[in-house]
């Protein structure tokens, strides 16, 4: 009975291990946009403006969100090992829902400081929530129903970058909203903004895929077919990938060529579109994370050990993460001159970070460093909370 169990625990690992890798890179981009000089005014993977460093600090954050995702469906599928079927979609509505007003009523106002809520991004939350309550809805059918929705929309979705629906419509924002857009800017009345930064479905598409993975994690599940499973489909992900990329063939909006120097053609390569979420940008992202939770099984040593804390409390981290990187840019903000005349700049969305303020890259590195440092006693300690007790309010953080 012993081994079983703690198979189990490293199985558990392994996924806590990427998550919390996935969380640590994640704040990099986040700190970018916070304290990169020119985060405000240019686009990191604009081939034009962009040099090879700073590309490759937004690129490698690529594979943050539809990681994250994915290991949310995965984790769905755990928590309903312990669930009826109705149980367990009731509780995915629920949770959905509670994320979507987290989104909205919560982050909005961290990311911003805004009390006046002008600016609300509907960003990864917002997705994650609504991916929750349609799985929430599938569950209730069969693992069948989730595996070949999923399969169809990941596989799919990118045949709309073909069709076009007439602008200004009721449905060509639902449109949008659900399956193509890379940002809709909604108004809600006269001096307030809803932004949708994430096309629902692609990423639903994500999780439904992840939850089907999840029963590769059954208790009852051979761990060396599993690896040999995870492999094998990784490396289909890369080998997909390749075969699609290389010749321009399907699923990304965002063809690449040949530049004027051979590093600027490997940038373009990998410039996939993220907004919406393009079967080549879940190809080239999800492939390298199978692989990685193939390998990792069995890693014990100081830094799993370390990763893992960020990994087993990710709601935690992201909400607190994004509230101590503008507390930090609030402090940097008047330590190197700024006045309170200066906090709100009309030309940015946050509130103590005005275009013209920021640092170089490397300096963006240590405070990226420092932010993570900083957050490990906090997660350690809701980590170790969360182990001691059952209340069921922490299901939902």
């Amino acid at each position: 009975m012993q081994p079983s169990q703690d198979l189990t625990r490293q199985r558990i690992r392994s996924i806590d291990l990427l998550r919390g890798i996935i969380m640590i890179i994640m704040a990099l981009d986040h700190v970018r946009d916070f304290f990169h000089q020119p985060a405000m005014i240019t686009d990191p993977l604009n081939l034009d403006t962009t040099t090879p460093p700073i590309f490759f600090t937004r690129v490698i954050t690529h594979f943050c969100a539809p990681v994250f995702v994915f290991l949310s469906g995965l984790s769905a599928y755990l928590v309903g090992l312990r669930k009826t079927k109705a149980e367990l979609g009731h509780f995915l509505l629920k949770r959905g829902i509670w994320l979507i007003f987290v989104e909205i009523v919560i982050m909005s106002f961290v990311l911003t400081f805004n009390p006046n809520y002008n600016f609300i991004l509907l960003g990864v939350i917002w997705a994650i929530g609504w991916s929750m309550i349609i799985l929430g809805l599938l569950v209730r059918g069969s693992y069948a129903l989730v595996l070949i929705v999923g399969f169809i929309i990941f596989v799919g979705h990118n045949i709309l970058d073909y069709v076009q629906l007439p602008d200004g419509k009721v449905s060509f924002v639902f449109w949008r909203t659900l399956l193509t857009s890379p940002g809709t800017l909604l108004p809600v009345g006269g001096n307030h903004f809803f932004l949708v930064g994430y096309a629902i479905l692609p990423w639903a598409a994500i999780m439904f895929l992840g939850y089907a993975m999840g029963k590769l994690y059954a208790k009852e599940f051979d761990p060396i077919r599993r690896r040999k499973i995870l492999w094998q489909i990784g490396l289909g992900l890369i080998t997909l990938f390749l075969l699609l990329r290389l010749p321009n063939l399907y699923g990304d909006p965002n063809k690449w060529e040949t530049q004027s120097t051979t590093i600027y053609s490997v940038l373009s390569f990998f410039r996939v579109t993220k907004y919406p979420v393009s079967l080549q940008y879940a190809c080239m992202t999800l492939g390298p994370a199978l692989i990685f939770l193939a390998v990792s099984e069995n890693w014990n040593n100081r830094f799993t050990r370390f990763a893992t804390v960020y990994g087993s409390v990710p709601f935690f981290y992201y909400v607190v993460h994004f509230f101590l990187i503008h507390l930090v840019c609030m402090a940097v903000f008047f330590a190197t001159g700024h006045s309170m005349a200066e906090a709100v700049d009309p030309n940015s969305l946050f509130v103590f970070r005005p275009v013209k303020f920021g640092f170089p890259l490397w300096i963006v590195y240590l405070f990226w460093m420092g932010i993570v440092l900083a957050l490990y006693l906090p997660c350690k300690w809701y980590s170790d909370y969360k182990r001691r007790n059952r209340y069921w309010w922490l299901s939902y953080l």
